[in-house]
């Protein structure tokens, strides 16, 4: 029976593992692994003997996967790690998205620049999607602030939603095999097209299983000439969106989390467009529990003032317990857990290097 609590935490400086029992009482954390290098995806993978993935990426040394089989005493690398065909004219600078495929083997990882990769074999080798990885849009993404990044993987039987920085969303409805930009009701601020065929800047893409169709979105949002654009929801796998950002201080943000029994409970985190930190320097999650048609503020237990930190679009995740606990890590370094879906945050540590990534599950 699972009885622990294990949380990926990936940071400027490597991996680190924390555990806890299922009270949550107290967690033991242990790392860096990848010492010096950062860590911007990891995976915990409960298929069969739990594994937990992390990237590796030194722009020195090269790109690695590491990978655990004892929920993170110690990790090594897989035999190989993504890379671009030779004469591609591409080169691999960083792994933003690692997430599990079929059966008990398979694994999807996400590049910059944006591709798509797949294994077969636990990450021991990998082949490149060409299907969105030599799109016909491809050549004609942009990087973003953080990279030309493929950084969200969500999957759903056939279906598979890709969220890419600067190009969009991109939908397959084949497996993979093919992918169409699906971008209609997702705006761009920074372009002279409001609402362009694909470009957009998307920050994050979240589902629930029991709710296949629908699919939030935070987008790059904070545009005082097209408001809204920020915080958006589809309710057709994908093929439209709509904005549920009324009620927010900010539509500007990165990550974007679903509540693992509640598919209309999701979670933002609104930042200043400018300054990329909390509004007024008063941290906060907010939450909506009917889709997005409505916020509440939950932020018992966080700083009251002076804070400036940033949430990124992978340091955020929501463990599956009955009373869940929601995590976020700051690029100050502190990882936060709010218990009862939010409602009483604590500090579990305060002192670790900038945090890229937070993954939780139990096992």
């Amino acid at each position: 029976m699972a009885d622990r609590i294990v949380i990926a935490v990936g940071t400027k400086k490597g991996l680190f593992v924390a555990e806890s029992g299922k009270s949550r009482r107290k967690f033991a954390l242990r790392g860096p692994f990848g010492s010096g290098v950062a860590v911007y995806s990891a995976l915990i993978d409960n298929r069969g003997t739990p594994r937990l993935y992390a990237s590796s990426c030194n722009p020195f040394f090269g790109m690695k996967i590491l990978v655990s089989k004892d929920l993170g005493n110690k990790f090594k690398p897989t035999r190989s790690a993504p890379a671009f065909p030779e004469g591609d004219g591409r080169a691999l600078a960083n792994i933003w998205s690692l997430e599990s495929g079929n059966g008990k083997k398979e694994l999807w990882c996400g590049s910059e620049p944006a591709a798509l990769f797949r294994s077969g074999d636990n990450g021991d080798s990998w082949e490149m999607v060409s299907g969105i990885s030599n799109h016909d849009h491809a050549r004609q993404w942009h990087p973003g602030n953080g990279g030309l990044c493929m950084h969200t993987i969500v999957r759903d039987g056939d279906r598979m939603h890709l969220g890419i920085s600067t190009g969009g969303h991109y939908l397959s409805e084949d497996g993979g095999a093919t992918f169409n930009a699906s971008n209609q009701g997702v705006g761009a601020g920074f372009v002279p097209d409001p609402y362009p065929e694909f470009g957009q800047c998307v920050h994050k893409i979240a589902r629930h299983a029991d709710m296949p169709g629908r699919l939030y979105m935070q987008n790059h949002g904070g545009w005082e000439d097209r408001p809204g654009i920020g915080v958006l929801r589809s309710d057709d796998h994908g093929h439209t969106w709509t904005s549920i950002a009324d009620g927010l201080p900010s539509d500007f943000g990165f990550p974007i989390v679903v509540h693992p029994q509640k598919p209309e409970t999701i979670y933002v985190v609104p930042l200043e467009p400018m300054t990329r930190t909390c509004p007024d320097a008063k941290p906060a999650v907010w939450r909506s529990e009917n889709g997005g048609n409505s916020w509440k503020r939950v932020a018992r237990g966080l700083p009251k003032k002076d804070s400036f930190f940033t949430v990124l679009r992978d340091a955020m995740t929501i463990d599956e317990l009955k009373s869940p606990a929601l995590y976020f890590g700051t690029t100050t370094g502190q990882l936060w857990m709010g218990r009862d879906g939010g409602e009483e945050w604590e500090c579990l540590f305060d002192s670790l290097p900038p945090i890229n990534c937070v993954k939780a599950a139990i096992v």
